[in-house]
């Protein structure tokens, strides 16, 4: 009995313990991309030079596409707690549906992602269907 209640005492510190720790790690947080600022700082951090000339973010925050002076599309999503950006070329996939627009880097580990971009979704799917490899 005794040893019971010692047992249950030691889990219950080690749960508030790892509970702790996630806390003071920001595990779990529900991170989005707040303004256009925000997005530019993500995307000079996934890609060293890249300026953003014109973008489109996700209604939500989840994600957003942005385009350079030299044409150049980087799509940013959200991974875990970060973003993770990559540049968009002739192997991407964009499905649109209204004003969601379904992109995929062609990449099968960074997968697919919808985009809540409104009225721009349009736009951006038919800047898409031009890039080159």
């Amino acid at each position: 009995m005794v040893g019971e209640m010692i047992q249950l005492g030691a889990s219950l510190v080690a749960i508030l313990a790892l509970a702790g720790l996630a806390r003071w790690l920001a595990l779990g947080n529900d991170v989005r991309i707040t303004s256009e600022d925000h997005a530019r700082s993500l995307a000079a951090e996934a890609v060293y030079g890249f300026s953003a000339s014109d973008l489109a973010l996700d209604r939500a925050g989840i994600g957003a596409l942005l385009r350079d002076d030299q044409g150049r599309i980087l799509l940013l999503r959200r991974h875990g707690a970060h973003f993770a950006g990559r540049l968009l070329d002739s192997h991407a996939f964009a499905r649109l549906d209204r004003n969601f627009l379904t992109i995929g880097s062609g990449e099968k580990t960074f997968g697919h992602i919808t985009l809540d971009l409104g009225d721009k979704a349009q736009v951006w799917a038919s800047s898409l269907r031009h890039l080159e490899s």
